[in-house]
């Protein structure tokens, strides 16, 4: 006779904290393959992928936000110096 799992209220079947571990006896490589085979064969939408222009754009405009960000701050930082050079040390 095989011992039936207990039954919660409260169980809402989430995992909290996987105890699958590699060295442990309940530790199961099918369930891992498995998974992995299914990220691996989840297809992406058409629509979804970028082009290598697309990706090129993308990648520039971000550069050139990164870019800008550090113009900033320099300015920043020059324009503080000359006011603590020429206003606040006289």
């Amino acid at each position: 006779m095989k011992k039936q799992p207990r039954q919660y209220d409260d169980d809402d079947g989430r995992v909290i904290c996987d105890m699958d571990v590699d060295g442990m006896r309940w530790h199961d490589r099918r369930l891992r393959r498995e998974l992995r085979d299914q990220r691996r064969t989840r297809s992406v939408p058409p629509g979804e992928t970028m082009t290598r222009s697309e990706a090129r754009l993308y990648t520039w405009y971000a550069v050139l936000a990164a870019l800008t960000i550090v113009a900033v701050f320099s300015v920043t930082w020059v324009l503080f110096t000359l006011f603590l050079t020429k206003v606040w040390f006289r």
